[in-house]
């Protein structure tokens, strides 16, 4: 069974290695929201999960997805895992457009929501196990590791400094802990007590937000707009003459319209003429 997750792991890869090399396929697939929301773009809600900005941020991901990924595919078999780890994928990127839907800008891309699902679905089947990070010999009850990344959560979609999509992060682990339920409703007879913990303030943060969307907006400009990861760490900063390249090679891919506005503005300033 793990070769699934090793087939995942190989396409993954081998997606994020293309985009790595043309940057025209990676526009195609990438997180945009202008592109999702006025074009009808749909698609990229799902294909942005299989691009990553990095080989630390593809590596870490993929550690991450094979460490918890074995256990709920042992638990629960392919296909379960499967509709864990798609739904996850799925609500992460639904909720980021969601939470992203005024600033047509914002782009973003990576399989962390959906491996945020996996892992919220390990803490709900097995919450007082261990749970070990990288680089830190200590581990950590799989309970108190879920409500510390909920918090960091909440407090990094406020931020909305750091170039890590939280909000996909969110999104996924509430699908991943909405779907393992579902699969597994027993769970909540025998393990209702960290579901409570970990879904209610998820949900509270969730209506806040909903009540109050001026609370996204307070600090929302200082977001970058080019890529957020985390789903997602930031490709290096690139000279002005790669960044005029790059987007000249985005018209000649697919026109001048598929520029956002962002685009548009960049263009002008580095070729020093105004776009009509």
């Amino acid at each position: 069974m793990e070769s699934v997750i090793y087939l995942l792991i190989a396409i993954i890869f081998l997606v994020t290695y293309q985009g790595f090399r043309d940057t025209a396929f990676r526009e195609k697939y990438i997180f945009d929201v202008d592109h999702i929301l006025i074009h009808k773009e749909y698609y990229r809600v799902f294909t942005s999960a299989f691009l990553h900005g990095d080989w630390y941020h593809l590596i870490f991901n993929m550690l991450a997805l094979s460490s918890f990924g074995e256990f709920v595919l042992l638990v629960y078999g392919i296909k379960n895992f499967i509709l864990i780890y798609l739904i996850s994928l799925i609500g992460g990127g639904l909720l980021s457009l969601y939470f992203h839907r005024n600033y047509g800008d914002y782009r973003a891309l990576g399989a962390s929501g959906a491996i945020s699902g996996i892992v919220f679905s390990t803490i709900l089947i097995s919450p007082t196990s261990e749970v070990s990070l990288l680089f830190i010999p200590y581990g950590f009850p799989a309970w108190a590791f879920g409500l510390a990344f909920v918090a960091y959560t909440v407090w990094g979609i406020k931020k909305g400094s750091d170039n890590i999509g939280h909000d996909a992060h969110l999104g996924g682990a509430i699908s991943g802990m909405v779907t393992t339920i579902v699969i597994d409703p027993e769970l909540l007879s025998t393990n209702y007590w960290i579901f409570v913990l970990l879904m209610a303030p998820c949900l509270i943060f969730l209506i806040f937000v909903y009540r109050n969307p001026e609370y996204l907006l307070i600090e929302s400009t200082s977001l970058k707009p080019f890529i957020n990861t985390g789903k997602r760490v930031f490709e290096p900063q690139k000279s002005p003459e790669d960044e005029l390249n790059d987007l000249l090679d985005k018209i000649s891919s697919q026109g001048i319209d598929s520029l956002t506005a962002w685009e548009r503005k960049k263009l002008e300033e580095l070729s020093g003429k105004e776009l009509k």
